[in-house]
This record gives C-alpha cells, structure tokens and sequence, in this order.
C-alpha cells in the first residue's frame, strides 16, 4: 500500500501498491511519475529550495516557503493523486504532522 502524508511544509509518499508485480505495477508507476514530476516542477518552476530524499518506496519533499506556484503544482499533483486513488486500490491517506 502506498501511504501519502502532507503537512503545512512537507510530503510524504511511502511504500509501494502491490497490485502487480515489480515493473509492471501501474499504479506505482503513476504515483511516482507524478511525485518525480511535482519535485522538478517545484524547483525548476516555482522555483522553490527543497530538501528531498527519493529512495525507492519512500520520498519525502520537504520546503520552508511555499509560494502561489509551488502551492498550485502542489494542488494539481494532489488532485492527480486523489484521481488515482479513486480508479485503483493501494493508495492510502494518512494525517501529515
């Protein structure tokens, strides 16, 4: 199961979905390509200074400013999130701190 967690400064996408074998598991695939994608879109475009730690199965984006850009890349990802989570099993939703 994937578990996303997100507070006021920081994003947490743990685990991986398990609902097909490694290499071949869609929904895996679409979380991290839109997680990979919100990471470079904060730096390149909102141009916001991060701390990111990206290891299979475990990111964590951190930030102290969030600005209009950076909170709207945010938002967009979210929702593509959500959208995944409504269409396949494996992604949970957790309290962020």
């Amino acid at each position: 199961m994937i578990k996303v967690s997100m507070s006021l400064n920081r994003i947490y996408v743990l685990g991986h979905a398990n609902s097909a074998p490694r290499g071949l598991d869609i929904v895996c695939a679409a979380v991290s390509a839109l997680t990979l994608t919100l990471i470079q879109g904060l730096k390149s475009i909102a141009l916001m200074e991060l701390q990111e730690n990206v290891e299979p199965g475990n990111v964590c984006i951190e930030w102290q400013t969030l600005n209009d850009t950076g909170k709207a890349l945010i938002d967009t990802w979210f929702l593509g999130i959500c959208r995944i989570a409504e269409e396949y099993q494996g992604i949970h939703f957790i309290n962020g701190d």
